[in-house]
């Protein structure tokens, strides 16, 4: 379930086509009116769930030290399992605080003999697979140490699966232009719903979301091969989670298919000059690679590093392009290498706007600049 969060807020959004707006409200006299209100859903939880079953109850930072308490009291500590830590990447304007970067689900079962199912995760680039895969047992001191053979042979064991999933999930929030955005505020992704369902079920398991609100848990189980029950005080939400199920549609997360490395469009030379200029580097912009982290008349001052394959006039157009729809004022051009154009810049920039382009050469360039002379230097001396 993800109930209420008590923002005490009325929350509201509109569809991409601003033909539909959903709202509900999120406002409480007292933590006391909101807790009564949670307890008596969740007592029914606990009464209509299987003694195999479990309950995850989705919170943040509002009232997730009293949701806490409250579970314990109507499932009891034992049954306590997992606090799981959604985290995301998501921009908030903030004052005096941290960013919000997570939410809380609780994990709860109603009986030691609950349904589990392990997933697993692949190992990090760090983890030393080889050294995970050998077998190790007791030695006389009690500590573990590597299985051998008698020739001193290391033994390996069998094949993993990979990483037991841990309780900290990185997942991506819905973009705004997702598919699966149906324009119902706090939507969450399919993916965080799809692994707690195949946690705690299997096909043709029940799952019950009392707070349906759109329906994802309902979409999700419905994807995963499970029936479903979904519950919510709102026709409108009633409808659109039909509409949904009649026509499912789900974002692939090309994050986590692909890794975030899939994200860095800098070369390791590219990141040493923008690193040299204490500058922040913007990936996949093939007319700005980064920005300095001081202004310009209050306004972002970007940088271009001239690639191998481009004139000089080629990466002074597409910085210009970039800068000025940014309403930038002034420009860095980093020059990594001499080349022959014979294009007439003044006539392709103009003198007003090649003064707000600042051109230097990289230490690279540079370094080659000084040795040429000085080798030149060197060999007029010599025929002297």
């Amino acid at each position: 379930l993800d109930p209420p969060f008590l923002t005490q807020k009325n929350h509201s959004m509109k569809t991409r086509n601003n033909d539909r707006e959903f709202s509900f409200e999120d406002k409480w006299d007292s933590i006391d009116d909101y807790l009564k209100f949670m307890k008596l859903r969740l007592v029914e939880c606990y009464r209509t769930l299987k003694k195999t079953g479990s309950i995850y109850l989705h919170c943040d930072k509002n009232a997730s030290h009293y949701l806490r308490v409250l579970l314990d009291n109507v499932f009891g500590m034992n049954n306590f399992r997992n606090e799981i830590i959604w985290t995301y990447t998501r921009w908030t304007n903030t004052k005096n605080s941290l960013q919000c970067a997570h939410q809380n689900i609780y994990f709860y079962s109603k009986t030691d003999n609950f349904k589990f199912n392990t997933l697993y995760t692949e190992y990090s680039a760090s983890t030393n697979v080889d050294q995970i895969l050998q077998e190790r047992v007791k030695n006389k001191h009690g500590k573990s140490v590597y299985k051998t053979k008698d020739d001193g042979t290391i033994v390996f064991g069998k094949a993993k699966k990979g990483v037991p999933l841990s309780d900290v999930w990185y997942i991506p929030y819905l973009n705004p232009k997702a598919n699966e955005r149906v324009g119902y505020p706090t939507q969450k992704p399919i993916l965080l719903l799809e692994r707690i369902i195949e946690i705690s079920t299997d096909i043709e398991d029940i799952v019950l979301d009392p707070f349906c609100g759109c329906g994802t848990s309902l979409v999700a189980a419905h994807l995963l091969g499970r029936r479903y029950i979904g519950i919510d005080v709102s026709p409108e939400a009633i409808k659109l989670s039909s509409e949904r199920l009649e026509n499912p549609v789900k974002t692939v997360s090309f994050l986590l298919e692909k890794g975030t490395d899939e994200y860095f469009s800098k070369t390791v030379a590219e990141m040493n000059i923008l690193n040299s200029l204490d500058a922040t580097p913007v990936q996949r912009n093939i007319g700005i690679d980064g920005f300095l982290k001081s202004e310009y008349k209050g306004k972002l001052v970007p940088i271009k590093i001239q690639k191998k394959n481009e004139t000089l006039s080629e990466a002074k157009k597409k910085l210009l392009h970039a800068a000025l729809k940014r309403d930038c004022e002034f420009m860095f051009l980093v020059r990594t290498h001499d080349d022959h154009d014979d294009i007439d810049e003044q006539l392709l920039f103009g003198d007003d706007i090649n003064t707000n382009i600042c051109i230097i050469d990289s230490f690279e360039l540079s370094m080659r600049k000084h040795l040429n002379r000085f080798e030149a230097i060197s060999e007029n001396k010599t025929y002297m």
